[in-house]
């Protein structure tokens, strides 16, 4: 197995073109999982009007590692991932082929009028 920085190297880092978690990722898997994670936790926070802080009282998740990961400045961890399904009550982690279907979608919902 070939060792890189990937680790040391932010999920983020790997966007290519557009805004994290909505943009072109260079080909990365680890980045590909924590941009999918990124862009369902903000769809879960969004549809249910749950705030960083009421999910972090809720899940027990700091609320700075819940901004984080929506910006894909961490490598976001088991335990965290688990802990804000659990509150929230919606699958994070992605399922075998979404991936692909995530890279596909690069609009941001936020920019739409």
């Amino acid at each position: 197995m070939v060792r890189d920085d990937s680790r040391a190297r932010r999920p983020c880092d790997f966007v290519e073109a557009g805004r994290w978690p909505h943009a072109v990722l260079a080909e990365h898997h680890a980045a590909a999982v924590a941009q999918s994670i990124s862009r369902r936790l903000a769809e879960a926070m969004l549809k249910q009007r749950v705030s960083a802080n009421r999910l972090a009282s809720a899940s027990g998740v700091n609320r700075q590692t819940i901004a984080n990961v929506l910006a894909g400045t961490v490598w976001p961890d088991l335990m965290t991932v688990a802990n804000l399904e659990k509150s929230l009550d919606w699958r994070l982690w992605p399922v075998q082929g979404e991936l692909q279907a995530d890279v596909g979608d690069q609009t941001d919902p936020h920019d739409q009028a």
